[in-house]
């Protein structure tokens, strides 16, 4: 009996098992939460200086395009400037061919002088008409043949005093078909002038374009001008000095315009060339 317990324990205590070394004991759950909010904020740390540096990285690009846009536009700007400036220089250049002695018809004859010469050839058209009819009136016995011969004489006086040469001899008055032969030919004159200023292109209509340099083109008494120069019909529709003075009104007030838009394009160009813009400064190509 004794022997089988003795077994039993024996075999009890070589059958139990052994202990071994095991793994750490797991941390307690405060100690993990510290470590995790530790790991958590040098993660964040390091995110959050990767973004900053992504984020400074993209503004320095967005400041230096921002401070290389400004200059592109502002070039950009002024080459636009400077060309449409150079167009309406060239446009308008023929303005500087006016002969203002031409347009201006210093020795027109003016209406008074006029209605003088017409009153000195209606009278001479009545003496030489009295005096042919006391003439034929002589012929047909009606008035005695002594007043008759005196009015044949009177007669041929009076027809000679109406020839220029011999009427010159006695008065330097010019007759009325001198005065009006004058207007027609200061009239021509002025709308070849007129002809040779539009070309073809029609000198005014382009000069238009240069009323922010002088509001006066824009006046309502150039619109018909401005009408008939871009038709190309101007010079042919001045018929009366009315027309040409106030196509020189126009002409002048173009002029204006023409010099100021040259100030101007001179300091464009003259910034271009300070501010190093090749391509502002760049000359134009000569015309042909």
């Amino acid at each position: 009996m004794a022997e089988n317990e003795s077994t039993v324990r024996h075999r009890t205590n070589a059958e139990e098992p052994l202990l071994r070394k095991g793994r750490p004991a797991d941390p307690q759950p405060a100690v993990a939460g510290e470590k995790s909010d530790i790991v958590g904020a040098e993660s964040a740390k390091f995110a959050s200086s990767g973004t900053g540096r992504e984020v400074s990285a993209a503004e320095a690009d967005e400041q230096s395009a921002a401070s290389e846009d400004p200059k592109d536009i502002e070039t950009t700007l002024a080459e636009s400037r400077q060309r449409k400036l150079r167009l309406m220089l060239r446009q308008c250049d023929r303005v500087l061919l006016l002969d203002f002695e031409l347009l201006a018809l210093p020795d027109w004859p003016d209406n008074y002088t006029l209605s003088a010469a017409r009153r000195n050839r209606d009278l001479w058209l009545f003496s030489a008409l009295l005096a042919a009819v006391i003439f034929l009136s002589g012929m047909t016995g009606f008035v005695p043949a002594w007043i008759a011969g005196g009015g044949f004489g009177a007669f041929v006086i009076i027809l000679l005093m109406g020839v220029p040469a011999i009427r010159r001899l006695y008065t330097s008055r010019p007759s009325y078909m001198d005065l009006i032969v004058r207007r027609r030919r200061l009239l021509r004159d002025a709308r070849k002038h007129i002809e040779h200023l539009e070309g073809k292109e029609g000198l005014i209509w382009q000069c238009a374009r240069m009323a922010e340099f002088n509001p006066a083109l824009k006046a309502m008494r150039f619109s018909e001008l401005l009408a008939l120069s871009e038709r190309r019909a101007l010079a042919r529709n001045m018929t009366r000095r009315e027309h040409v003075r106030l196509y020189l009104v126009y002409l002048l007030e173009a002029e204006k315009a023409y010099s100021r838009a040259q100030q101007v394009f001179f300091e464009g160009h003259q910034q271009a060339i300070d501010k190093g813009w090749e391509s502002v400064a760049s000359e134009p190509d000569r015309r042909t």
